[in-house]
Order: structure tokens, then sequence, then C-alpha cells
């Protein structure tokens, strides 16, 4: 049951038609626009790690952090569900925080999301404090 609820396909676990197909762009806080092609039930943060996006997700989904924060654009942050309780205390630690943050963890793609605009904030907030960056997992 575990993983029907949680667990998304990823590369060659992928299997559809393009049909499945959903459009995402990741905006990096440089500004630097990175277009990629996700799958229907994928979740926005694994796919911005697969497509070389740098979105740390240091908790890897666990919701105990808020190192995947991103913005969402209009119409689609309306799209998207309501963030449960858990999502919204991560994101009250998140550093640039808008009405339109999200945990990219927390954003599982639809059809209706083909088109949706992923933007990075300035910085995120990490608990180490050596300076090391994690790289994703």
């Amino acid at each position: 049951m575990y993983c029907r609820t949680f667990c998304t396909k990823t590369g060659a676990e992928r299997t559809g038609d393009a049909a499945e197909d959903v459009d995402v762009i990741y905006v990096s806080k440089t500004g630097e626009r990175t277009a990629v092609k996700g799958r229907v039930g994928q979740n926005a943060m694994y796919l911005a790690h697969e497509s070389g996006v740098e979105i740390e997700g240091a908790c890897e989904a666990s919701l105990a952090c808020c190192t995947c924060h991103v913005y969402v654009n209009q119409p689609f942050y309306d799209r998207l569900p309501e963030p449960k309780e858990d999502e919204e205390d991560m994101l009250d630690m998140a550093p640039f925080l808008k009405a339109n943050s999200r945990l990219s963890c927390q954003i599982t793609l639809t059809k209706e999301l083909s088109g949706i605009e992923l933007t990075l904030p300035a910085a995120t907030r990490n608990f180490y404090v050596d300076g090391k960056k994690p790289t994703p997992h």
C-alpha cells in the first residue's frame, strides 16, 4: 500500500504513451529556463533531479526540510491540491516564502499541470553548518 500511495516511477520504470507526458519548466534563481517532459504521476522534485535541475531535496521527500521549495505559476498553483499541514509547517521555515510557494516533493504531476512553471527561490535553508552542499539523491 505504501508504494501505491507515495512512490513514483522514474527513468526506465516509466511506461505509457505520449498522452501521459507533462511539460514542466524549471526556472533557476538566475532566470535560466529548463524545459523537460515528465510523466503523469511523477514527483516534480525527482523529475528535477533526473533533469539536472539544482533542487536539493535534502530530506528525500520525507517532509523534514524545505530545500525543494519552489514558486508555482498561475493558473497552475490553483490546480494543485491544498498543501497538507506537514507541508505548510515546512514552508513556514522557507526563506523567501511567497503566496505561491510549494515544496516540489509534494507536487505530483497530472495532465492538468502540463505547462507548469516551477521557479527556484534565491536561496534555501538547509541544516548543514559546515558549508557542505549535498548532491541530490
